[in-house]
Protein backbone atom coordinates (compact mmCIF):
# COMPACT_ATOMS: atom_id res chain seq x y z
CA UNK A 1 0.00 0.00 0.00
CA UNK A 2 1.45 3.37 -0.99
CA UNK A 3 1.70 6.53 1.13
CA UNK A 4 -1.08 8.12 -0.91
CA UNK A 5 -3.37 5.13 -0.50
CA UNK A 6 -2.82 5.04 3.26
CA UNK A 7 -3.37 8.78 3.55
CA UNK A 8 -6.79 8.28 2.00
CA UNK A 9 -7.57 5.50 4.48
CA UNK A 10 -6.42 7.44 7.55
CA UNK A 11 -9.74 8.47 9.02
CA UNK A 12 -8.73 10.71 11.92
CA UNK A 13 -7.90 14.42 11.65
CA UNK A 14 -4.42 15.92 11.75
CA UNK A 15 -3.57 17.17 15.24
CA UNK A 16 -3.76 20.95 15.06
CA UNK A 17 -4.74 23.80 17.38
CA UNK A 18 -8.21 23.73 15.83
CA UNK A 19 -8.49 20.02 16.62
CA UNK A 20 -7.93 20.67 20.33
CA UNK A 21 -10.43 23.54 20.46
CA UNK A 22 -13.15 21.40 18.88
CA UNK A 23 -12.22 18.48 21.15
CA UNK A 24 -12.61 20.58 24.32
CA UNK A 25 -15.95 21.96 23.08
CA UNK A 26 -17.07 18.42 22.21
CA UNK A 27 -16.25 17.14 25.70
CA UNK A 28 -18.12 20.05 27.28
CA UNK A 29 -21.04 19.38 24.94
CA UNK A 30 -20.97 15.73 25.99
CA UNK A 31 -21.27 16.69 29.64
CA UNK A 32 -24.24 19.01 29.19
CA UNK A 33 -25.94 16.74 26.63
CA UNK A 34 -25.47 13.65 28.76
CA UNK A 35 -26.81 15.44 31.85
CA UNK A 36 -29.73 16.85 29.82
CA UNK A 37 -30.84 13.34 28.90
CA UNK A 38 -30.03 11.31 32.03
CA UNK A 39 -30.67 13.94 34.73
CA UNK A 40 -33.30 16.24 33.22
CA UNK A 41 -35.21 14.16 30.67
CA UNK A 42 -34.93 10.75 32.36
CA UNK A 43 -35.02 12.26 35.86
CA UNK A 44 -31.99 10.46 37.32
CA UNK A 45 -31.10 13.42 39.54
CA UNK A 46 -34.63 14.28 40.67
CA UNK A 47 -36.43 13.39 43.88
CA UNK A 48 -38.74 11.13 41.86
CA UNK A 49 -35.91 9.13 40.29
CA UNK A 50 -36.78 5.46 39.80
CA UNK A 51 -35.17 3.01 42.23
CA UNK A 52 -35.48 0.19 39.69
CA UNK A 53 -32.15 -0.93 38.22
CA UNK A 54 -33.58 -1.22 34.69
CA UNK A 55 -35.38 2.14 34.87
CA UNK A 56 -32.32 4.00 36.10
CA UNK A 57 -31.88 7.22 34.11
CA UNK A 58 -28.10 6.86 33.90
CA UNK A 59 -28.39 3.26 32.64
CA UNK A 60 -31.03 4.15 30.04
CA UNK A 61 -28.96 7.14 28.91
CA UNK A 62 -25.89 4.93 28.61
CA UNK A 63 -27.83 2.43 26.52
CA UNK A 64 -29.18 5.17 24.26
CA UNK A 65 -25.86 6.91 23.66
CA UNK A 66 -24.03 3.60 23.54
CA UNK A 67 -26.26 2.47 20.67
CA UNK A 68 -25.68 5.73 18.80
CA UNK A 69 -21.94 5.38 19.40
CA UNK A 70 -21.90 1.80 18.09
CA UNK A 71 -23.72 2.84 14.89
CA UNK A 72 -21.35 5.77 14.31
CA UNK A 73 -18.22 3.71 15.00
CA UNK A 74 -19.48 1.14 12.48
CA UNK A 75 -20.06 3.94 9.95
CA UNK A 76 -16.60 5.35 10.70
CA UNK A 77 -14.96 1.98 10.07
CA UNK A 78 -16.94 1.43 6.89
CA UNK A 79 -16.10 4.89 5.53
CA UNK A 80 -13.48 4.94 2.79
CA UNK A 81 -11.80 8.15 3.93
CA UNK A 82 -11.71 10.83 6.60
CA UNK A 83 -14.97 12.72 7.02
CA UNK A 84 -14.90 15.56 9.55
CA UNK A 85 -18.65 15.47 10.26
CA UNK A 86 -18.69 11.71 10.85
CA UNK A 87 -15.54 11.82 12.98
CA UNK A 88 -16.76 14.58 15.30
CA UNK A 89 -20.24 13.07 15.55
CA UNK A 90 -18.56 9.88 16.77
CA UNK A 91 -16.40 11.82 19.25
CA UNK A 92 -19.51 13.57 20.61
CA UNK A 93 -21.33 10.23 20.91
CA UNK A 94 -18.38 8.80 22.85
CA UNK A 95 -18.25 11.76 25.22
CA UNK A 96 -22.02 11.73 25.93
CA UNK A 97 -21.93 7.95 26.44
CA UNK A 98 -18.91 8.46 28.69
CA UNK A 99 -20.81 11.01 30.78
CA UNK A 100 -23.80 8.75 31.46
CA UNK A 101 -21.62 5.65 31.86
CA UNK A 102 -19.40 7.32 34.46
CA UNK A 103 -22.41 8.69 36.33
CA UNK A 104 -24.01 5.24 36.37
CA UNK A 105 -20.83 3.60 37.68
CA UNK A 106 -19.99 6.20 40.33
CA UNK A 107 -23.52 7.04 41.51
CA UNK A 108 -25.93 4.22 40.73
CA UNK A 109 -23.50 1.33 41.25
CA UNK A 110 -21.97 3.02 44.28
CA UNK A 111 -18.33 2.69 43.17
CA UNK A 112 -17.71 6.36 43.94
CA UNK A 113 -15.45 8.82 42.14
CA UNK A 114 -12.09 7.41 43.34
CA UNK A 115 -13.07 3.81 42.59
CA UNK A 116 -14.60 4.70 39.24
CA UNK A 117 -11.57 6.77 38.19
CA UNK A 118 -9.13 3.99 39.13
CA UNK A 119 -11.13 1.27 37.36
CA UNK A 120 -11.46 3.38 34.21
CA UNK A 121 -7.78 4.40 34.27
CA UNK A 122 -6.93 0.69 34.34
CA UNK A 123 -9.29 0.15 31.39
CA UNK A 124 -7.64 2.93 29.36
CA UNK A 125 -4.13 1.64 30.09
CA UNK A 126 -5.15 -1.96 29.32
CA UNK A 127 -6.71 -0.88 26.02
CA UNK A 128 -3.55 1.00 25.00
CA UNK A 129 -1.32 -1.90 26.08
CA UNK A 130 -3.28 -4.51 24.13
CA UNK A 131 -3.46 -2.17 21.12
CA UNK A 132 0.31 -1.74 21.17
CA UNK A 133 0.90 -5.47 21.63
CA UNK A 134 -1.35 -6.37 18.71
CA UNK A 135 -0.41 -3.65 16.21
CA UNK A 136 2.95 -2.39 17.49
CA UNK A 137 1.89 1.25 17.87
CA UNK A 138 -0.87 3.39 19.37
CA UNK A 139 -0.15 6.38 17.15
CA UNK A 140 -3.14 8.03 15.48
CA UNK A 141 -1.20 7.94 12.22
CA UNK A 142 -1.72 4.17 12.19
CA UNK A 143 -5.53 4.45 11.98
CA UNK A 144 -5.86 3.05 8.49
CA UNK A 145 -7.21 -0.43 9.18
CA UNK A 146 -10.32 -1.73 11.00
CA UNK A 147 -8.41 -3.29 13.93
CA UNK A 148 -6.66 -0.02 14.69
CA UNK A 149 -9.96 1.85 14.46
CA UNK A 150 -11.66 -0.52 16.90
CA UNK A 151 -8.82 -0.04 19.42
CA UNK A 152 -8.89 3.72 18.81
CA UNK A 153 -12.60 4.12 19.53
CA UNK A 154 -12.54 1.69 22.45
CA UNK A 155 -9.68 3.64 24.04
CA UNK A 156 -11.41 6.94 23.39
CA UNK A 157 -14.66 5.75 24.99
CA UNK A 158 -12.78 4.53 28.08
CA UNK A 159 -10.88 7.84 28.24
CA UNK A 160 -14.09 9.88 27.93
CA UNK A 161 -15.65 7.89 30.77
CA UNK A 162 -12.50 8.19 32.88
CA UNK A 163 -12.41 11.94 32.28
CA UNK A 164 -15.97 12.38 33.50
CA UNK A 165 -15.31 10.46 36.73
CA UNK A 166 -12.00 12.25 37.28
CA UNK A 167 -13.49 15.69 36.63
CA UNK A 168 -16.43 15.08 38.95
CA UNK A 169 -14.09 13.71 41.63
CA UNK A 170 -11.80 16.75 41.65
CA UNK A 171 -14.64 19.28 41.28
CA UNK A 172 -16.49 17.68 44.19
CA UNK A 173 -13.61 18.71 46.47
CA UNK A 174 -12.53 22.13 47.75
CA UNK A 175 -11.38 23.34 44.33
CA UNK A 176 -14.90 23.46 42.89
CA UNK A 177 -15.61 23.74 39.18
CA UNK A 178 -13.49 26.80 38.36
CA UNK A 179 -10.54 25.66 40.45
CA UNK A 180 -10.66 22.25 38.80
CA UNK A 181 -10.83 23.86 35.35
CA UNK A 182 -7.67 25.83 36.18
CA UNK A 183 -5.90 22.64 37.31
CA UNK A 184 -6.79 20.64 34.19
CA UNK A 185 -6.14 23.63 31.92
CA UNK A 186 -2.71 24.10 33.51
CA UNK A 187 -1.86 20.42 33.03
CA UNK A 188 -2.80 20.69 29.37
CA UNK A 189 -0.61 23.79 29.05
CA UNK A 190 2.32 21.85 30.56
CA UNK A 191 1.78 19.04 28.06
CA UNK A 192 1.74 21.60 25.22
CA UNK A 193 5.00 23.06 26.55
CA UNK A 194 6.54 19.58 26.72
CA UNK A 195 5.44 18.96 23.13
CA UNK A 196 7.28 22.02 21.81
CA UNK A 197 10.25 22.14 24.20
CA UNK A 198 11.15 18.52 25.02
CA UNK A 199 11.78 15.22 23.27
CA UNK A 200 9.19 13.30 25.30
CA UNK A 201 7.42 10.68 23.18
CA UNK A 202 4.80 12.46 21.09
CA UNK A 203 2.34 9.56 21.18
CA UNK A 204 2.39 9.53 25.00
CA UNK A 205 1.88 13.30 25.10
CA UNK A 206 -1.03 13.09 22.66
CA UNK A 207 -2.89 10.51 24.74
CA UNK A 208 -2.19 12.39 27.96
CA UNK A 209 -3.64 15.56 26.44
CA UNK A 210 -6.55 13.68 24.85
CA UNK A 211 -7.53 12.17 28.20
CA UNK A 212 -7.17 15.47 30.11
CA UNK A 213 -9.45 17.40 27.75
CA UNK A 214 -12.33 15.27 29.04
CA UNK A 215 -12.20 16.23 32.75
CA UNK A 216 -11.68 19.84 31.64
CA UNK A 217 -14.86 19.63 29.56
CA UNK A 218 -16.66 17.86 32.41
CA UNK A 219 -15.96 20.57 35.00
CA UNK A 220 -16.70 23.40 32.55
CA UNK A 221 -19.97 21.72 31.57
CA UNK A 222 -20.91 21.27 35.23
CA UNK A 223 -19.98 24.89 35.95
CA UNK A 224 -22.42 26.01 33.27
CA UNK A 225 -25.46 24.02 34.42
CA UNK A 226 -25.07 23.24 38.12
CA UNK A 227 -27.02 25.34 40.71
CA UNK A 228 -25.58 28.51 42.24
CA UNK A 229 -25.49 26.78 45.62
CA UNK A 230 -23.05 24.23 44.17
CA UNK A 231 -20.83 26.83 42.52
CA UNK A 232 -22.37 26.72 39.04
CA UNK A 233 -24.07 29.26 36.80
CA UNK A 234 -27.39 27.36 36.76
CA UNK A 235 -27.84 27.77 33.01
CA UNK A 236 -30.31 25.64 31.12
CA UNK A 237 -28.66 22.32 30.19
CA UNK A 238 -30.55 22.26 26.91
CA UNK A 239 -29.56 25.80 25.95
CA UNK A 240 -25.93 25.24 26.96
CA UNK A 241 -25.91 22.11 24.81
CA UNK A 242 -27.40 23.94 21.82
CA UNK A 243 -24.90 26.81 22.09
CA UNK A 244 -21.96 24.42 22.36
CA UNK A 245 -23.31 22.37 19.46
CA UNK A 246 -23.59 25.53 17.34
CA UNK A 247 -20.00 26.48 18.18
CA UNK A 248 -18.76 23.01 17.18
CA UNK A 249 -20.64 23.14 13.86
CA UNK A 250 -19.24 26.62 13.17
CA UNK A 251 -15.66 25.49 13.85
CA UNK A 252 -16.00 22.40 11.67
CA UNK A 253 -17.17 24.68 8.86
CA UNK A 254 -14.48 27.32 9.45
CA UNK A 255 -11.43 25.28 10.45
CA UNK A 256 -10.02 23.34 7.53
CA UNK A 257 -9.31 19.76 8.58
CA UNK A 258 -7.50 17.02 6.78
CA UNK A 259 -6.61 13.44 7.56
CA UNK A 260 -3.59 12.81 9.76
CA UNK A 261 -0.50 11.68 7.83
CA UNK A 262 -0.42 7.91 7.60
CA UNK A 263 2.31 5.86 9.20
CA UNK A 264 4.06 3.87 6.51
CA UNK A 265 5.46 0.45 7.31
CA UNK A 266 7.27 -1.84 4.99
CA UNK A 267 5.83 -5.34 4.76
Amino acid sequence: MTQTEKAVLTKVPAITFGFWIIKILATTFGETAGDSVSMSWLGAATANASTSFWQNGYLIGTGLFGLILAVLVYAQIRASRFNAWLYWATIIASTTAGTTMADFATRSMGIGYPGGALVLLAAVLASLLVWRQVLGTVSVSSIHEPRAEVFYWLTITFSQTLGTALGDWIADGPLGYLGSAVIFGSLLALIALAWFRTSIDRVALFWAAFILTRPLGAVVGDFLDKPYAQGGLELSRVWATLVLGGAIVALILLVRQKAAPAEVREA
